[in-house]
């Protein structure tokens, strides 16, 4: 069977842009939490945010915060105007990624690009576009509508821009499960390759849903926090008995994934093999998870049975961890019980503590941290975990990061409808 391993990484968050800025903000507790103040909030439960700081302005933000998001750099303004704000997210996170990979098939060969593929998606798409594009309608008529309206606001269109920006020939495929949308791209796009379906891929997921729309949407279905409006950097608290809903995120996470051996060939730097892949249905409730967390047992389970791997293998998962009453213990429930009596050496972290929730860009970024934290044996901290909610065995990482042993780490990722993904990587191969 075809290897997959990790050859690029690329990040956009709210806790800085750039794959080590990230990663040390992440390791430090530095909370990318605060007030939104680009639209206005004042009828809002919800006031508060994990907002990408951006050099223009937006948010407070200026080009004197490290990791800034500066939108020039992608693309020009007039260019910029025409794609919502989620696919120019996904064009810099790939950028990053391929670049780091070291891989520009348009300078290689036609059978280079031809075998090189995208796989990227989003939980939401352009809401911001779509919210804009109603008003206008509205209030000024079908003729004042852009052409591009549609083409900005599509989710496949991660994956078309991509594509065209780096001639990449291959298969070219999006995702749309929700808060699991990163994590099934990467899944997906390793299987392409296991298949021999393409030698290359960038996966991913992005996600740029803070407007009034999704803010106002996510409190109406009670998902949101709303009890932290005054301290925003206190408001994302997993297993925390003070937990009321999760914190809204937004940007990208882009990995190259690419067949070993060809890898080798090439010389890449190698980050880590992905190993396992499981996927689930709890066919339970649109919103609520599946008692006991079955649902995600049975896909972490998956996850494990296809890497091959020993449960002592693991030593970090990466949790879906939201900061919802329901849904934080019954993960712990679930991982406890694929732990079995190894729980006692697993450290467990939401970074969602950090960066709150990215929605369909969550999986693709916490897949990052957590090929980071394999790479540095060190398990990032849980924010905020100041009383547990509840009495476990695995090691939740309150408050600061602490090294840990393992050969292999999990990452979670679990999205509205019942739909379940577990990934498992490993450290680089040594043959």
């Amino acid at each position: 069977m075809r290897r997959v391993v990790v050859t690029g990484l690329g990040l956009v968050t709210p806790v800085g842009c750039g794959v080590e800025t990230a990663w040390k903000n992440i390791l430090s507790g530095k909370s990318g939490a605060s007030k939104i103040e680009h639209f206005d909030t004042s009828d809002l439960a919800c006031k508060i945010a994990a907002v990408l700081p951006r050099v223009d302005g937006r948010a407070g933000g200026s080009a004197d915060v490290p990791g800034a998001f500066d939108p020039d750099k992608v693309m020009s303004p007039r260019d910029a105007k025409r794609v919502d704000d989620f696919i120019l997210y996904a064009i810099a996170a790939a950028d990053e990624a391929l670049s780091d990979a070291d891989w520009a098939p348009n300078d290689v060969s036609l059978d280079a690009q031809e075998r090189t593929g995208v796989m990227f998606g989003s939980g939401i798409g352009g809401l911001q576009t779509t919210y804009d594009a109603s008003i206008l309608l509205h209030e000024r008529g079908p003729r004042r509508l852009s052409p591009f309206v549609v083409p900005g606001m599509l989710i496949n269109l991660t994956a078309g821009q991509i594509s065209i920006r780096h001639g990449l020939k291959g298969p070219n495929h999006s995702v749309v499960t929700a808060c699991a949308t990163g994590a099934h791209a990467i899944g997906d796009a390793a299987r392409l390759i296991i298949h021999g379906d393409a030698d290359v891929m960038v996966a991913g997921g992005a996600e740029a849903s803070i407007c009034r729309l999704g803010i106002a949407s996510f409190v109406a279905c009670r998902a949101m926090t709303t009890g932290y409006n005054d301290t925003p950097e206190k408001a994302s608290r997993p297993y925390d008995s003070g937990r009321d809903g999760f914190l809204m995120g937004e940007g990208a996470g882009a990995i190259v994934l690419e067949e070993y051996e060809h890898a080798k060939a090439r010389g890449a730097k190698i980050y880590a093999e992905f190993k396992g892949y499981g996927m689930s249905g709890d066919a339970y409730h649109i919103t609520s998870p599946a008692p006991e967390g079955e649902g995600g047992h049975r896909a972490m389970k998956a996850a494990l049975k296809n890497s091959g791997l020993e449960v002592s293998d693991i030593g970090y998962v990466n949790a879906h961890g939201t900061s919802t009453p329901m849904g934080d213990e019954l993960e712990v429930k679930a991982v406890e019980r694929l732990m079995g009596d190894h729980s006692k050496n697993v450290c467990m972290s939401s970074t969602k503590s950090s960066t709150g929730h990215l929605l369909g860009a969550a999986g693709a970024i916490e897949t990052i941290f957590s090929i980071l934290a394999l790479r540095d044996q060190m398990a990032p901290p849980t924010l905020n975990l100041e009383d547990p909610s509840l009495e476990t065995d695995l090691d939740l990482v309150p408050l600061t990061a602490k090294p840990f042993k393992g050969e292999a780490v999990m990452s979670n990722s679990f999205g509205f409808g019942g739909t379940n993904a577990a990934l498992i990587f490993a450290k680089p191969p040594t043959a």
